[in-house]
């Protein structure tokens, strides 16, 4: 059994709730089976196990140094990176012709939450490598795809995404890394500066490849005039490529891979060469951005769980206390699991984890159905589904992935505050995620100023229909019958609110959005009631049907009786700011602070 996450709850998610066998039946995944994706999960939990989790510690202790202009990482990362690379880890959901595996995004989704529980920090450069080489493939000439992508894909070449800039944080219409033409078509002298670029420069790597946003000479202001290049540290020719390592972030968590910032063209002798056409780079860029935001969500619920596994093993070893109405004292102490609010503690985790991996797991799914799907109209509703939920995947899981491992902390007490358990360090490691790939409120705005409204409220519509399709399913048994209702009762309400709150669109853009994070949060707990009524179904079709595992399901549906009864009426003091006409977040005065 692993000690950072349940390998029966992943495979229960994959193959029973979701059934992610069902992508086998499209072309592209005909040739995989239950064997093959579970031959993949073993072969990333071997990794994890031998590999990422001996040195999960000594990463967070022994961070990255800048020495002598070359960021210094863990001497162990360069065998990693290697075997990643050689055993088809960064290429695999690339096609056949293109030395791929073809396997669905979902399943590398899911061996990527393994690594991740296991070592987040070794985790991530080569999925880093994957998004940055998939934006080259997708969009690139022949001669980039050629001069690149191998050594991207062997390990040998570390990939990145740069975007951010000192002056233009999420505010990308503010970047001003500059691109000057050249004699030669396609390359430019790229001049600027990036800052908290992850793996922007190691040792373990022969060469760093940057997907990089400029914006050309002469090219509109604001995000339509942003170009994406790819800008090596060192040319192919073997020169250095003025592409500066000048300086190290030192983090509060995540510590292990190395946060860089960047200058380049100090000697005016930086190439960038263009990818794809002139001012499309940010509509590239969304490529990775969505596929990253929801490979952070994957993140954060990753860490959560390695949280909650360390904490429910203590929990059921640290002998504290006895019953509240056990007065006699020559009885022996209880293990700490059985007292009300440790359950409490792990409860919550349990939920929060759980419930999130099925929805990231679901937003998987559609993802893999939409790349094949034919038919217009469907892949249309498809992509608007996915299109509103990433937000509130991405969002859900890294803001609760933080309470989530405050709770393992408090379950181990003054225990959980040292650097004796690993729990510590998954609470400072969860911190970053919402502030990844778009801050919370970032996407608060996103859902309620975009994708709410996208093709006439289709996403909204789709999201509602699914989670009604699944209260009613539930309330078909008798054992769930009076938690669904309950959710049906307050889904009811909270769509009535969110009737008024799209009512204030008409008092303008400043008004409708001031609350945009609360109503993510609201969103963000509805879809997890709802994944949590997918999971009680499949655990009572399982327990009516016969199984020897029923401690487990029947564990679900308790989970699942906690979330409706503890988490979901939060809802209610949140939405009762959709009624409201007072506006204190837009009224209170800087000068007043």
């Amino acid at each position: 059994m692993s000690r950072f996450y349940s390998k029966k709850d992943l495979i229960f998610q994959l193959f029973e709730n979701q059934n992610v066998l069902n992508l086998t039946a499209l072309p592209n995944f005909s040739d995989h089976s239950e064997d093959t994706f579970k031959l993949i999960l073993d072969a990333a939990e071997q990794i994890a196990t031998n590999s990422l989790y001996p040195i999960f510690r000594e990463m967070d202790r022994q961070e990255p140094q800048l020495i002598d202009g070359l960021i210094r990482i863990h001497p162990g990362m360069k065998s990693i990176i290697q075997k990643f690379g050689q055993d088809g880890w960064v290429n695999a959901i690339f096609p056949y012709d293109e030395g791929g595996q073809q396997l669905p995004w979902t399943i590398h989704m899911a061996a990527g939450f393994i690594f991740q529980a296991a070592n987040y920090s070794a985790s991530v450069f080569p999925f880093l490598t994957t998004g940055a080489a998939n934006l080259i493939r997708t969009f690139g000439s022949e001669q980039l795809k050629e001069n690149y992508l191998p050594k991207m894909y062997s390990g040998n070449w570390q990939g990145t995404m740069a975007l951010t800039e000192p002056d233009a944080g999420s505010s990308l219409s503010d970047l001003s890394t500059t691109a000057f033409p050249t004699d030669q078509p396609g390359v430019f002298k790229i001049r600027g500066q990036k800052i908290y670029i992850s793996a922007g420069d190691h040792d373990a790597c022969e060469n760093i490849i940057h997907l990089m946003l400029a914006r050309i000479s002469g090219a509109p202001s604001g995000t339509k005039g942003i170009s994406l290049f790819v800008v090596p540290k060192i040319r192919l020719d073997g020169k250095p490529n003025d592409v500066l390592t000048q300086g190290i972030y030192h983090k509060m968590g995540y510590k292990g891979a190395p946060i860089a910032h960047l200058m380049m063209g100090s000697q005016d002798d930086c190439e960038g060469y263009l990818v794809g056409e002139e001012n499309l780079g940010l509509k590239y860029m969304f490529q990775m951005m969505n596929e990253a935001r929801l490979g952070v969500g994957m993140n954060a619920v990753a860490i959560a769980t390695a949280a909650f596994h360390a904490s429910l093993t203590y929990a059921k070893e640290r002998p504290q206390g006895r019953k509240a109405n056990e007065k006699d004292l020559q009885k022996p102490q209880i293990p700490i699991i059985e007292h009300a609010d440790v359950k409490r503690m792990l409860l919550v985790q349990k939920c929060i984890t759980e419930g999130s991996l099925a929805l990231l797991i679901y937003c998987g799914i559609l993802s893999d159905k939409i790349a094949q799907e034919s038919d217009k109209e469907l892949k249309l509703k498809q992509e608007t589904l996915l299109d509103f939920l990433t937000p509130i995947a991405k969002s859900y899981p890294s803001e609760m992935g933080v309470i989530s491992t405050s709770h393992a902390v408090q379950v181990l007490g003054g225990a959980g505050y040292t650097t004796d358990f690993p729990v510590e360090q998954y609470f400072r490691e969860s911190r970053i995620h919402p502030i990844h790939e778009g801050t919370t409120g970032i996407h608060g705005l996103d859902l309620l100023g975009r994708k709410v409204w996208m093709e006439d409220g289709l996403g909204w519509k789709l999201w509602l229909n699914e989670i009604q399709e699944g209260i009613g399913e539930a309330k078909r048994w008798s054992e769930l019958i009076d938690l669904s209702t309950s959710f049906e009762k307050q889904l009811t309400t909270f769509i009535e609110a969110s009737g008024q709150m799209f009512e204030k669109r008409k008092l303008g853009a400043e008004i409708l959005l001031a609350d945009a994070s609360l109503f993510l949060e609201a969103c963000g707990i509805v879809s997890i009631a709802w994944m949590w009524v997918k999971q009680a179904i499949t655990a009572q079709e399982k327990l009516q049907n016969g199984t020897q595992e029923t401690h487990f399901y029947l564990g679900k549906i308790e989970a699942f009786r906690y979330f409706i009864s503890y988490e979901l009426p939060k809802l209610t003091g949140i939405i009762q700011r959709f009624y409201a006409s007072d506006f204190p977040t837009l009224t209170m005065e800087k000068e007043w602070f």
